[in-house]
């Protein structure tokens, strides 16, 4: 009677049943559980060793890591999945546990993250970063983007030089101003500038190929508004490309470069983007910096 207790005591904990939710369905390592969480190791693992030693939870060692796994009696199990299911959090945990999923199968990424690592580390002349992007770019045959958020519009310039039509918002009258005089001064008649918010950006619903949030979410006041307003616009099949900072800890962002938000987790973009409506999410760690605070760049492609 007293163990039945004591469990029922931990299983009323909301942190403890999402945890215990989760592993439910998929044994996890600490770090995967951070990430879908959104919680600091420290208090994860407390939670982890009170379960564990109720014997609600087992781990076991793969690699350096230890996997966790739900190990409730069946007495317990039902009434403690219908008290998480009680919990507004779960439905997301469940969206980032599917993620989580997602990416341990994908073993060419890991090869290719790996690859990408390398590159540019040791000296080859004539081979960059800028100029792989700039030939890329010159390859995308899109009729119809939006830079959302495009600030003085290099990217937007790059983009016009094979798109139909280039439509580059941002909320700043004045960079407007200025990237406009440049598009003219450069001959792009196919690009224009418009003042407006990435999160009810003045473009016509269902009228765009290609959107992208190039470093701009993490300044929006709500990126939630800002991503669905992206769906909005995009043509049936259309795609959504943004890419922004991993989320960090460098707080001085935030008077530095204007942040609203200290970056995006993948499981956070991943979530986003499927509550939208978006399909086909893929998402990466595009660019790691090497220089404090060592800034991590998320890229993420998805599809309408």
């Amino acid at each position: 009677m007293e163990s039945t207790i004591k469990s029922l005591k931990l299983v009323s904990d909301p942190t403890r049943l999402r945890i215990l939710s989760l592993l439910n369905q998929d044994p996890l390592t600490v770090a995967e559980l951070q990430e879908i969480l959104g919680m600091g190791q420290s208090r994860i693992s407390t939670q982890l060793s009170q379960l564990k030693a109720a014997g609600l939870v087992i781990d076991e060692r793969s690699g350096k890591n230890n996997v966790y796994s739900a190990s409730l009696p069946a007495t317990l199990l039902p009434i403690t999945l219908q008290a998480a299911g009680e919990i507004p959090e779960v439905s997301a945990d469940n969206v980032a546990l599917r993620h989580i999923l997602s990416k341990r199968k994908d073993y060419a990424r890991a090869y290719f993250d790996e690859l990408a690592g390398r590159f540019g580390k040791d000296y080859v002349p004539g081979r960059s970063w800028k100029a792989l992007a700039e030939a890329l770019i010159k390859v995308l045959n899109y009729r119809d983007v939006a830079d959302l958020g495009a600030g003085e519009g290099t990217l937007s310039q790059l983009l016009a030089q094979r798109a139909e039509k280039v439509i580059a918002i941002d909320l700043s009258p004045k960079m407007v101003d200025y990237a406009q005089k440049l598009a003219i001064a450069n001959g792009l008649s196919n690009l224009e500038f418009r003042i407006g918010d990435i999160e009810n950006p003045p473009i016509d619903e269902a009228s765009i190929d290609l959107a992208i949030l190039s470093q701009a979410l993490h300044h929006a006041e709500n990126p939630q508004r800002a991503i669905d307003s992206a769906f909005r616009i995009l043509r049936p099949g259309g795609r959504l490309i943004i890419l922004d900072l991993l989320q960090h800890n460098f707080s001085e962002a935030r008077e530095l470069y204007a942040d609203r938000w200290l970056g995006f987790s993948e499981s956070q973009i991943h979530s986003m983007l499927e509550k939208a409506g978006f399909s086909s999410i893929e998402t990466l760690i595009a660019d790691k910096e090497e220089t404090p605070p060592k800034f991590q760049t998320l890229l993420a492609i998805c599809c309408r």
